[in-house]
Order: structure tokens, then sequence, then C-alpha cells
């Protein structure tokens, strides 16, 4: 039960970092990619936004659910 809850802590927090800082993101694991691009596409923006919730309540989910199954 105590790694569920610090797991889904820990998802939460990456959840949350990856739909306030979407260009950090970018910059960490798609800027080398591209020796054209400048800044991220506003789609690309979105989509990482839409993860980050995701990942957020799968973190909510990881943290609540063994005191739910208990």
């Amino acid at each position: 039960m105590l790694w569920s809850v610090i797991c889904g802590a820990i998802i939460f927090v990456l959840g949350m970092f990856i739909f306030f800082k979407p260009d950090l993101v970018w910059k960490l694991t798609e800027e080398w990619k591209s020796y054209r691009a400048d800044e991220p596409s506003e789609l690309y923006l979105k989509v990482t936004k839409i993860s980050g919730i995701f990942f957020a309540l799968f973190g909510i989910v990881m943290i609540v659910l063994p005191f739910i199954l208990e």
C-alpha cells in the first residue's frame, strides 16, 4: 500500500509538472530532434497539457485506490 501511495504521488507531481511546464518538457525531450524548430507548436502544447492532466488523475487514483480496496 505504501508503494502505491508513493508512486502515485510521484506520478501526480510529474503530471502537474507536465501540465504547468509543457515548453520545458519540449526542451528536454523534443528540441534536440529538430534543428529548425525554436519552440513547440500549439498542438504539441495542448496535447502535452492534456497528457499532464491524465498523469495527474492516474496519480490520484493510485493514491486513493488502496484505501478504497481495504
